[in-house]
């Protein structure tokens, strides 16, 4: 009886969250349905077998790679908000945010936005994880910015659901806007601008 291991079997060769994190290099910058297994495979530097062995299937692949993405995002997002108030937290949110979706040492914009905004039904799927990631960073804000307005550290009349989706949508805007080639200066330029209109007292 042959005494190779099976290429079916479990790969024990490579790092996973290594790999994990090329393959979500490569969703980033083609989106979803852009990666082709090729360059996937190419990237993460293994086989067509050891990834479905180790992964399941794209989707699968897709589904571990944000998964490490996110956690690694949140937890950039509410170290942000930590700052004890309400304006130094939207400012370091906000300026961080704009960092990250600028550094060089990774492909400009963000997957959760690059990733999925356009699928076809049959991928559906992919955009409902993509948003719901979206939806949880949406939440830690919102909690922060609700206890600000408990503690009376928003400006009277400010709604903290409100205010949490605004930041949202300009951080979001910011990764569109970055993956077409605007620099750092140019989105701390807009943080200015948001700074000044929803915290004026500060």
């Amino acid at each position: 009886m042959s005494t190779e291991t099976p290429i079916i079997g479990r790969p024990r060769a490579f790092d996973e969250e290594t790999v994990l994190g090329r393959a979500a290099e490569v969703f980033w910058r083609h989106g979803y349905e852009g990666a082709s297994m090729t360059a996937l495979t190419s990237a993460m530097g293994i086989n067509r077998p050891s990834l479905y062995a180790t992964f399941g299937s794209k989707q699968q692949l897709f589904q571990r790679a944000f998964a490490r993405y996110h956690e690694t995002q949140v937890a950039k997002a509410r170290a942000a908000l930590d700052q004890p108030t309400a304006h130094a937290a939207i400012e370091a949110f906000l300026r961080s945010s704009a960092d990250r979706l600028t550094a060089s040492d990774q492909p400009p914009g963000c997957l959760s936005i690059q990733g999925g905004l356009a699928c076809s039904p049959e991928n559906a799927s992919i955009s409902e994880i993509l948003a719901a990631g979206r939806a949880a960073t949406e939440t830690a804000l919102e909690e922060r910015l609700s206890r600000a307005a408990r503690e009376g550290d928003l400006p009277h009349g400010m709604d903290p659901r409100a205010l949490a989706r605004f930041l949202m949508a300009l951080s979001e805007g910011h990764a569109v806007h970055a993956a077409t080639g605007a620099s750092r200066e140019d989105l701390q330029a807009s943080v200015d601008i948001a700074l000044r209109a929803v915290t004026p007292h500060s």
